[in-house]
């Protein structure tokens, strides 16, 4: 699986910001980790020059280099790299190197330590995304990205797999399908409009491609979505959102759990309801007090028959081996 499917963890809409830079004369720091792809247009000229949907540094005439520093929206195991160069074909830089770290709390740029290359120095082209694959096997809270000498990048790209800090999850009630908190989509029936991994995304969705939405059914089965909690736990409370979608929600949905580690998931019969087929409405953020008795691993959200949902939230708390797992793992990868 490429490393690209894996969430950006640097992205704007997931936490992330940019902390500081040596220079952006030309184009501003903070576009480096937009949500949307690049965009250009030719002769749009403002005071500093033409306009770039990316972050440009001026010409140096001095010796050194351009870097930025971007704090990680979720902290996490870096996967791979991508320094997007689009739409920069006479001004980008010809060398980068990338470099993480992990901080505790929320340090000024100045006080961050321990940097470690990630992405050695490598050669880049203009008007390019170069995916650059990542092996450190630890959890990083920022990246710093190093442009030799100066010029242009359009897009920063952090993929990686969600590693939250224990701390703030033990012992409370919390959303055991949030990304945030190192939850994930495991599979689905059908993406045709957009991605089922928006379903477990912080915040809530501002239009119908910020959910997940599936394609016309014509035949007598139904969608489904499938996904990994952030640990072992018992849910107490299920959102299921179709804001947005007015003439698109599903009819209805069921939610069922399962338990891994002590059945398969690939028998029917370890699955257990959370919450029984229930009609839903269009555009409205339904809210459903839960009480399955059981602590579960995996979720599954049938929609009948088709349709799509914007966010799914399972809100409940860990067990104690599952707040144990989650301590060891964030011990093991800090």
């Amino acid at each position: 699986m490429s490393f690209t499917l894996l969430p950006d963890l640097a992205l704007r809409t997931l936490g992330g910001s940019v902390a500081a830079a040596s220079d952006e004369s030309f184009a501003e720091k903070e576009n480096l980790i937009n949500p949307w792809a690049p965009a250009f247009q030719a002769h749009t000229f403002g005071l500093k020059g033409q306009e770039y949907d990316g972050w440009e540094t001026r010409r140096r005439r001095s010796p050194g280099h351009d870097w930025v520093i971007v704090r990680l929206g979720l902290p996490g195991v870096i996967r791979g790299v991508v320094v997007d160069t689009a739409w920069f074909k006479g001004n980008y830089p010809p060398y980068a190197s990338v470099e993480a770290c992990s901080a505790d709390g929320y340090p000024p740029p100045g006080d961050l330590a321990g940097w470690t290359e990630i992405v050695p120095r490598s050669p880049l082209k203009g008007d390019t995304a170069h995916e650059f694959e990542v092996s450190a096997g630890r959890r990083f809270t920022h990246v710093r990205l190093s442009i030799f000498p100066d010029g242009g990048v359009a897009r920063l790209r952090v993929h990686g797999d969600v590693v939250p800090d224990p701390r703030l999850l033990t012992g409370l009630t919390v959303d055991l399908a949030a990304l945030a908190n190192g939850a994930t989509v495991t599979g689905c029936s059908d993406m045709f409009y957009s991605s089922p991994a928006n379903v477990i995304m912080p915040g809530s969705a501002r239009h119908q491609a910020e959910g997940w939405e599936t394609a016309r059914r014509r035949d007598e089965g139904n969608d489904w979505v499938t996904m990994r909690l952030a640990g072992p736990g018992v849910v107490r409370l299920a959102e299921l959102d179709t804001s947005n979608l007015r003439f698109n929600a599903p009819g209805e949905a069921r939610i069922r759990g399962a338990d891994a580690r002590t059945a398969s998931l690939d028998d029917e019969d370890a699955w257990f309801d959370i919450l029984p087929r229930t009609r839903l409405q269009p555009d409205t953020a339904h809210r459903f007090r839960v009480d399955p008795g059981r602590a579960t691993t995996h979720a599954r959200v049938d929609i009948y028959p088709d349709g799509g949902l914007a966010r799914v939230r399972l809100h409940g708390t860990l067990t104690a081996d599952g707040e144990r797992d989650l301590l060891t793992r964030w011990e093991a990868l800090s």
